[in-house]
């Protein structure tokens, strides 16, 4: 009861499927490695943050500025997301894409504790200046080379390999 099959045919079919999955992969590889702006519009907001969160404003403004930051973030993410031109279903994040939120948060996290740590005793206004640059220099330096790693991966997951008979 099994249905005669074209192995040519098969091969076309097969090759029309991967062009647009290709595609696809292309795209994620571009948004990875491409433009810089949302990662150094992310920065500046990380700068700003930091150097006015160094000048000691009262508890009110603490939250103030935590709301505009996460709002400006927010904002961003979406024009960043309008941007794209495809959306990826959520099977095609890997351990890689979760590895790399983690180690930037750890980094960028660590950096920002590090250099509070040890700007303690200058004045506010250079303390935070120089807390501020080396975390967002930090950030900067991270982002553009993980997410090239975390996208690197996704090419070849899901797509099986032609075997040593398909070339025939």
């Amino acid at each position: 009861m099994s249905t005669p099959v074209d192995a040519e045919q098969a091969w076309k079919d097969l090759q029309r499927i991967r062009v647009p999955q290709e595609r696809v992969y292309d795209e994620v590889e571009r948004a990875a490695g491409g433009s810089l702006a949302s990662t150094w519009a992310t920065a500046a907001i990380m700068w700003v943050f930091l150097a006015g969160l160094r000048l000691d404003p009262p508890t009110w403004g603490v939250w103030l500025a935590v709301a505009a930051y996460v709002a400006l973030l927010g904002g961003l993410a979406v024009l960043h997301h309008r941007g794209s031109r495809l959306l990826l279903h959520h099977s095609r994040f890997t351990w890689r894409t979760v590895a790399t939120l983690v180690a930037g948060a750890v980094v960028t996290g660590g950096t920002v504790l590090l250099s509070g740590r040890l700007v303690e005793s200058l004045a506010p206004l250079p303390a935070g200046l120089i807390q501020a640059t080396v975390s967002a220099s930090v950030f900067v330096l991270f982002v553009g080379p993980a997410s090239r790693w975390a996208a690197g991966a996704l090419r070849g997951r899901g797509a099986a390999e032609p075997g040593p008979e398909a070339g025939r």
